[in-house]
């Protein structure tokens, strides 16, 4: 099993947590623990390269729009004074490892999150956290399934990281969901979708409580207790009787 030596929570130093690392916490603090105590690594995941490929596509596109500051197609459904958002740090925001970032002083700890888009309604000079997201299955596409409440605390926490940084965030963002479409006769080598915007109304309040217990696991001595739902702990269980 392997273990790290880097990026290990040390209490006399800044430590950088990413939203992802948040969502970890909130699945199963023993894991976390592991990760960014103990470092032991987690078996990684499948990369998802044709969802990559459409979000790539996606912001191509949007920084099209971008550059004219004109609303997109998609926008103009929603009835919104609405276009892409223009700002210097635009692709920091957009760069993993470094994204939107906010020190909490009190905690010692850096937060950070890499956003796919921002918008502005013009009207009330809000921006709009915007998430693309991919997929292809017969029903209609949602964000309300139990299994999407990592999505709705990404973007939650997407829209904290902006006001920390002293922005107007609107409570609503939106989801951009392409849909791929199987039902063609012929392939073509072309790949088409079904795109919804999909609004949310964003709910922060889980958040700071959460950051605050983040640094209190982080700070105890002793694992967390193993969590029966979590495979993870199984898997680390079984391999080492950890």
């Amino acid at each position: 099993m392997a273990f790290k030596s880097r990026n290990l929570f040390d209490p006399e130093k800044q430590f950088k947590i990413s939203r992802s690392g948040v969502e970890q916490f909130l699945n199963c603090p023993r894991c976390f623990y592991l990760d960014k105590k103990i470092g032991l690594k987690q078996p990684q995941g499948f990369p998802f390269n044709l969802n990559s490929a459409v979000d790539e596509l996606l912001k191509n596109e949007f920084d099209e729009y971008r550059k004219i500051q004109k609303p997109h197609p998609y926008m103009k459904g929603l009835n919104k004074n609405i276009v892409p958002f223009e700002h210097e740090d635009l692709d920091k925001w957009r760069q993993n490892f470094v994204g939107v970032q906010y020190e909490d002083n009190e905690l010692n700890i850096k937060f950070t999150g890499a956003v796919d888009d921002v918008w502005i309604d013009l009207d009330t000079e809000e921006i709009i956290v915007v998430d693309y997201k991919s997929t292809s299955k017969k029903d209609e596409v949602t964000i309300d399934a139990d299994w999407q409440i990592s999505y709705r605390r990404q973007m939650d926490f997407y829209q904290w990281l902006l006001r920390k940084n002293n922005f107007k965030v609107s409570d609503i963002g939106y989801f951009v969901y392409c849909n791929g479409i199987k039902e063609k006769k012929n392939f073509d080598n072309i790949l088409e979708f079904k795109v919804s915007v999909l609004p949310y109304t964003g709910n922060t309040d889980w958040i700071e409580t959460t950051l605050q217990e983040i640094k209190k696991t982080l700070l105890e001595d002793n694992l967390p207790d193993e969590d029966s739902s979590c495979d993870l702990c199984d898997y680390f269980g079984s391999r080492e009787g950890i």
